[in-house]
């Protein structure tokens, strides 16, 4: 193999790991930071958050612009959570973020798992407690697509925030993990 066949090669294997898909969740969480009241433990394997009367959350350390996530999550009957994307600060909101729920038993219906809180009803209803789910968002310029455990359940145009911090929230009452986090830049 000639110089200029070795560099081409070398090039082409840097441009594909940048869009390979990168763990999110390592052994020591050291990309991760906490605020609220949630009691979270984590693992090699996976977030877990356990609430009583409170709210909290994991933070990214790095902000985010276009890419998909994906990664498995298992809620209980009684919690609130959700994934917040392309958040501006350090206390995710459904305003200051897009917040894709995850709630089965949400007192309206329009905001139950699958929708983006205050913007998008869910496409369609899944069920999703008491099981390993997955969960995998896309978001590219404007928009912003979701499908859980492969039913489509978002799809959203929207320019109000252009990129952010990704957060997994545990709210209310009860207990939500989360496992193999995996994010690809597009």
């Amino acid at each position: 193999m000639n110089v200029h066949a070795a560099l081409l090669l070398l090039g082409l294997l840097t441009v594909c790991s940048c869009h390979r898909p990168q763990p999110l969740l390592q052994e020591a969480a050291a990309n991760w930071t906490l605020h609220g009241d949630a009691d979270w433990t984590v693992n090699a394997d996976a977030f877990t958050g356990r609430v009583t009367d409170t709210v909290g959350y994991v933070i990214t350390e790095a902000s985010y612009t276009d890419f998909e996530l994906e990664l498995e999550f298992r809620p209980d009957s009684t919690v609130n959570s959700g994934i917040f994307i392309r958040c501006r600060g350090a206390a995710p909101t459904a305003t200051d973020c897009y917040e894709l729920n995850i709630w089965d038993r949400h007192p309206q219906p329009e905001y139950r798992t699958g929708a983006i809180v205050t913007r998008s009803r869910p496409l369609a209803y899944v069920e999703t407690i008491g099981r390993w789910n997955t969960y995998r968002i896309r978001v590219q310029s404007n928009r912003i697509r979701a499908w859980i455990n492969g039913t489509p359940t978002a799809d959203l145009m929207n320019d109000e925030l252009a990129g952010g911090y990704i957060a997994l929230q545990a709210s209310g009452t009860g207990v939500v993990a989360f496992r193999r986090l995996q994010i690809r830049a597009l």
